[in-house]
């Protein structure tokens, strides 16, 4: 799997130092995002449907552990 480009990275305060250029990319900071158990979504089945803007698409849990989400 690929990491994102850093253009596109979080960071972190210690990225951010008060010695910024003028003009150069000013530090944000995510909010805290929520997690869930994926046993919790899945419920005991294998697979399920998520419906994101109008269109369908398909979580499934594999054999060996991972997560697949398909549209």
């Amino acid at each position: 799997m690929q990491s994102a480009p850093a253009s596109h990275a979080l960071r972190t305060p210690a990225d951010c130092g008060s010695g910024s250029a003028p003009g150069s990319q000013q530090c944000t900071h995510a909010a805290p995002s929520t997690i869930v158990q994926s046993e919790e979504l899945l419920k005991g089945q294998r697979a399920l449907e998520i419906r994101h803007n109008g269109m369908l698409y398909r979580l499934q849990a594999t054999k060996l552990g991972k997560l697949i989400l398909t549209k």
